[in-house]
């Protein structure tokens, strides 16, 4: 049975809520052990917010887990006063040190993965942190150098070669290097996933994807060089594609993940289909970490409104992750 750590998150926003929902649901989340790290009362206001029947258990390792259908392994580590519904300075260093508790058990081998819930890039920023968000921390905690975003909703994986930046800067960003990293990481995914013989596509960047460089030469100047040359590495890959037509083709099962060049072009499509239940995971890690594809929700947060949904696919998708 895997250990996962879950972290709380920005205790401002919804993670705490959709935790412990997730937890006192039912289903297959109980076929792993879960360890959460947070902060006592913020979990109990949270439990009696939401009513569900479940208990917290103080431990001081994963190793001290029960298994149990009604209490809450717990690690604590306090959160200082904040307040709630917003982004604060306190919110954020809370958060990072969640973070920080669980990636060193996971880099321990005391856990088997980490789920991370949703923190804010306002709140870090506020704290005075630099990281825009998850991913680039956990890159940093870990030495990783090579990284990527995957998301998983419904039918649809897609992976992106630039994450959070500006539409602006996407384009010489898009060079032939990030492109074959992208690819390499995605083949990397879906061996973590256990697809033996993927079929991997890669979008275009520009309308048509490029249509022979009438509308722009991304594609002929770094994106097919990139894609030739993951052949010539044995990965099975195909493209560039229009992205229009692209996601059709995956949404009918045709192709297992799409490599996309930027945030939008694969976030959009992604949450069309699957806004409740679309996964963030971490690819490139030397742990497993997959997120809820949503932030904190400060808008609804601590009202008893927030879907755990996500989260429970988050704890579900940890458990069949192999690196």
């Amino acid at each position: 049975m895997k250990k996962i750590a879950i972290t709380m998150g920005d205790p401002a926003g919804i993670g705490p809520e959709i935790i412990v929902r997730a937890l006192a649901g039912p289903g297959s989340i109980q076929d792993c052990l879960p360890v959460v790290i947070g902060d006592r009362k913020v979990l109990e206001e949270a439990i009696s917010l939401t009513g569900v029947r479940l208990g917290i258990r103080l431990i001081h390792d994963p190793g001290d887990a029960n298994v149990s259908h009604t209490d809450l392994n717990l690690i604590e580590i306090p959160a200082v006063s904040f307040k709630k519904s917003r982004a604060t300075a306190e919110g954020g260093r809370a958060s990072v040190k969640f973070i920080e508790k669980a990636v060193q058990l996971a880099l321990d081998k005391k856990v088997d993965a980490v789920v991370t819930a949703p923190i804010t890039k306002e709140a870090l920023k506020l704290a005075g942190l630099s990281w825009p968000g998850h991913t680039e921390m956990l890159a940093e905690m870990t030495g990783t150098k090579d990284y990527a975003m995957l998301l998983s909703g419904g039918p649809l994986r897609v992976i992106l070669t630039t994450i959070h930046t500006s539409i602006k800067s996407v384009p010489e960003l898009i060079t032939h290097d990030t492109v074959l990293k992208t690819i390499r990481l995605a083949k990397k995914a879906c061996g973590m996933l256990g697809i033996e013989n993927p079929k991997i596509a890669v979008a275009g960047l520009n309308p048509h994807a490029g249509e022979a460089g009438m509308f722009g030469e991304e594609e002929r100047t770094a994106i097919i060089p990139a894609i030739e040359a993951a052949k010539a590495e044995g990965i099975p890959c195909s493209g560039p594609y229009p992205p229009d037509t692209l996601f059709h083709k995956a949404y009918n099962g045709g192709i297992d993940i799409i490599v996309c060049m930027y945030h939008d072009q694969g976030l959009i499509p992604l949450k069309m289909i699957a806004f409740d239940k679309g996964v963030n995971t971490t690819i490139g890690l030397p742990i497993i970490r997959t997120s809820p594809d949503h932030g904190t929700a400060y808008d609804i947060s601590w009202k008893g409104l927030a879907n755990p949904s996500s989260m429970i696919e988050a704890m579900l998708l940890a458990q069949k992750l192999r690196i």
